[in-house]
């Protein structure tokens, strides 16, 4: 449903937010270490996210990468949006260009409610409450 780009950024979000209330700041190894991704591939990812104010990071010493408590409150769907772009939101079941409410595909009317339904979830879902249910064992972040 995501590209590789952003399981990649949401893991490492949701990963240095729960690291950060005690508030250590995490190196990129570390990162790596515990979302499973490349770390040539997942310290790219955190620089174009720490440019647009995603996260932030720290040089030296006791550098790393951390989370503002502002940013706790961002949605997974603008997270999805900035990397992957709106298409999950607004494109088409069956990737056609053309499809549209006057010229629907044969999946149109039913995508159309998932999509929606998708949005939903994206936009309510926040780093804070992943955190959260990490905190209380609810989930798992591990792979």
């Amino acid at each position: 449903m995501f590209s590789k780009t952003c399981e990649y950024a949401l893991r490492a979000l949701i990963y240095i937010a729960q690291q950060y209330k005690n508030d250590s700041r995490v190196g990129i190894k570390d990162i790596a270490k515990n979302i499973h991704s490349p770390e040539h591939f997942i310290a790219k990812i955190l620089q174009d996210l720490s440019r647009k104010g995603f996260v932030q990071s720290a040089k030296g010493p006791n550098g790393g990468f951390y989370m503002d408590p502002q940013n706790l409150n961002i949605s997974i769907a603008d997270i999805v949006k900035e990397i992957d772009g709106d298409k999950l939101f607004t494109g088409c079941g069956l990737g056609l260009d053309q499809c549209s409410e006057t010229h629907p595909c044969p999946l149109h009317e039913q995508f159309k409610s998932i999509r929606q339904d998708l949005r939903i979830m994206l936009e309510t879902s926040k780093i804070q409450m992943f955190v959260d249910n990490l905190d209380l064992e609810l989930t798992y972040l591990k792979t």
